[in-house]
């Protein structure tokens, strides 16, 4: 099968950040399919391009076996809420272009995933002009979050949100939803025909945790990076609203009289406002780390004691799994779920960590000092966590789903109309 993917944040070799579909586009490549990528110029936490796409629209490039076109991505994407919009705007009429007259290959179905939801306008015109499906993946409920966090205020380009979402829907042959509220507001709330509804969710990358656990020497690694005698708490993932980190520096505020250590490892808009808060509150048991390729995240991952998920505390992240969960329980680490509805009960069903309520300091305060000297605790949710998501989670299990189901539903003749 040859497979047209539209995926703005497709990251780049040793990039960081979340991987669900380079693993995939590998696993798929890997049994003897082609995947074409039309991917954007700049990271998702990131704030201006590789010197090699200045001034360029288009580079193409290999990645193992998958072709990836790279289109333009205004370097305003994050800089502001506007820019961020831009961004979004001018990788939709990009990656449109790359799809039409760029890619000279004949493809059996176009696969858009979003956030950004505009991208799905480019999947569905490539569909049109080139006569394939078009298989639409919603990773996050969009516009909702960003109303609920507060990033997204204007009546009118909510209105304009709501109806865009609804013809995308309208238009896919086939959605994949990432988690089971995903699924049930979909088919109850928006009214997308279960039929059209598949749900393939985020997923454990065991190839890369499997290797690191075997030969990793854990105790070198924390000598070197200056964790030795500490409680160390790995978050992963971006420094942006959404994720409200604020809750974890003012934590390790209630937390300085014990041997507790939080790294923060990522990027975003946030982060030089949260550095210049830490300070400012002189809390010493947070450190910053700047991005890592995937292979060293997993490194300070197996190096710590707990691997902590946290957003912002509004009804939107209820329905959302969180990338991160995945690696944390794959590395055997127990998760601190600051997150509520279907992660803090994915964590709950696993017995692999503990919830704590979002932005509920003294929460996060009780319950961490609950682990701080207790190894057996630590070692068995760690261990349950990573049983948990080899049954459930396995990347290259759920990989090979996806791809059945695209066959069986969306290149099915007359499974559903344009």
């Amino acid at each position: 099968m040859k497979i047209l993917l539209l995926h703005q944040y497709f990251l780049e070799e040793d990039d960081s950040g979340g991987s669900r579909w380079n693993e995939m586009a590998k696993v798929w490549t890997d049994a003897g399919n082609e995947v074409t990528v039309l991917a954007g110029m700049m990271h998702a936490n990131g704030s201006e391009k590789k010197p090699e796409y200045k001034k360029k629209h288009f580079i193409q490039k290999q990645q193992g076996k998958i072709k990836v076109w790279r289109c333009h991505v205004s370097e305003s994407y994050n800089k502001s809420f506007a820019g961020r919009l831009w961004g979004y705007f001018s990788f939709m009429f990009s990656s449109m272009w790359a799809g039409l007259f760029k890619t000279k290959d004949k493809f059996d179905v176009v696969v858009v995933t979003s956030p950004p939801l505009f991208v799905g306008l480019s999947g569905y015109v490539i569909s049109v002009f080139k006569r394939i499906p078009f298989v639409f993946e919603v990773r996050d409920l969009w516009p909702e979050s960003a109303i609920d966090t507060g990033v997204l205020t204007n009546k009118l380009i909510i209105k304009i949100a709501f109806l865009f979402e609804k013809f995308i829907y309208k238009m896919a042959k086939l959605i994949n939803v990432l988690t089971p509220a995903f699924y049930n507001t979909l088919k109850d709330i928006k009214h997308v025909p279960k039929e059209k509804l598949i749900m393939i969710p985020n997923a454990s990358d065991f190839s890369l945790s499997e290797e690191l656990l075997q030969h990793f020497d854990r105790e070198e690694f924390r000598k070197q990076m200056d964790l030795d005698g500490k409680f160390v708490i790995t978050y992963v993932g971006a420094h942006g609203v959404a994720n409200h980190l604020q809750q974890v520096l003012e934590a390790g505020k209630k937390l300085e009289d014990t041997n507790l250590l939080f790294l923060l490892i990522g990027q975003g808009m946030e982060k030089e406002k949260l550095k210049k808060m830490a300070t400012e509150m002189k809390i010493n048991n947070v450190r910053f780390i700047d991005s890592v390729p995937k292979k060293e995240v997993f490194k300070y991952i197996l190096a710590s004691e707990m691997g902590a998920s946290v957003l912002k505390k509004v009804d939107a992240f209820k329905t959302v799994y969180s990338n991160k969960t995945f690696d944390y329980m794959s590395c055997k680490k127990p998760v601190l779920m600051a997150i509520d509805g279907v992660s803090r009960q994915l964590v709950e069903d696993a017995h692999c960590g503990v919830y704590v309520e979002p932005e509920n300091i003294e929460e996060f305060n009780k319950n961490i000092r609950l682990y701080l000297n207790d190894k057996e605790r630590l070692q068995r949710e760690g261990e349950n966590g990573y049983k948990y998501a080899k049954i459930n989670y396995d990347r290259n299990v759920l990989a090979k789903k996806y791809l059945q189901e695209i066959k069986e539903k969306a290149l099915k003749k007359n499974s559903f109309a344009f």
